[in-house]
């Protein structure tokens, strides 16, 4: 394979990964990193360069996002304090243990959430603030900062717990906790991994402006597509990339 040839491979796996992560709210590595190991990159490698490229997701869906009115800036506050403390973490021991079978135990976790959300047929079709007293965040918070964890030290599918558990827990219907997600799991939670990731370990540097490009239009086109076609296209997209993340992740 040229060189020409492998950078308009790594462009258009990386467009249809972030689209698909973008439009149902997280999965992008279920694609993007397998692949990143199929053409030849070790392990660490991929994970750094899949992490570093994953930013560019959340860089597209904010510039969709800007003319929504999704966001409440407090709360945006509150999912990047209680999150980013557990990204930290978990990026700073990934490259220290062997991590297969946390990669199967998030597999069954996020079997379970696309299963939960195919027998709760009304789940995030409309929005009902709950939770939103002190014990509410408390617990909320406790949670974000696993999941933040998970984001830092592993692969793919942490987007999905969180857009999930927006939904869940704080009432947020499916498009608004995307937008969530995309926004500050793809761009600040992605991007804090990335940075350490990068300094701790190996990127493939080559690689990355056609992983970079791919997820900017990605990120974009999935956003937008979330915007038009509404929640229950949303949920339905959700529970396809869960299941499809859970058996790839065990598999």
């Amino acid at each position: 394979m040229t060189d020409l040839t492998l950078l308009i491979v790594l462009f258009m796996i990386s467009t249809l990964a972030n689209m698909f992560s973008a439009f149902s709210g997280g999965g992008a590595g279920l694609i993007q990193l397998p692949m990143l190991i199929f053409l030849g990159l070790p392990f660490p490698i991929a994970l750094a360069t899949h992490k570093i490229a994953s930013v560019a997701l959340g860089l597209g869906a904010t510039l969709r996002h800007l003319n929504t009115r999704y966001l409440e800036w407090k709360f945006v506050l509150f999912i990047l304090m209680t999150g980013l403390p557990g990204v930290l973490l978990g990026a700073n021991i990934i490259l220290q243990i062997p991590s297969r079978w946390s990669e199967i135990a998030l597999g069954l976790l996020t079997l379970g959430l696309g299963i939960y959300s195919l027998v709760h047929p009304n789940l995030g079709q409309m929005a009902q603030k709950q939770h939103r007293d002190s014990l509410g965040y408390t617990i909320g918070g406790m949670v974000l900062f696993i999941i933040g964890l998970l984001n830092g030290s592993l692969t793919s599918g942490t987007g999905l717990f969180v857009t999930l558990w927006l939904v869940g827990w704080f009432g947020l219907d499916y498009q608004q906790a995307v937008a969530y997600t995309l926004i500050l799991v793809g761009l600040f939670w992605n991007g804090t991994g990335a940075i350490v990731l990068g300094i701790l370990g190996n990127v493939q540097w080559s690689w990355l402006p056609a992983l970079l490009l791919g997820s900017l239009l990605g990120g974009y086109l999935g956003a937008h597509f979330s915007i038009v076609k509404g929640n229950q296209w949303i949920k339905r997209g959700f529970e396809i990339v869960t299941l499809l993340v859970g058996f790839g992740l065990i598999w």
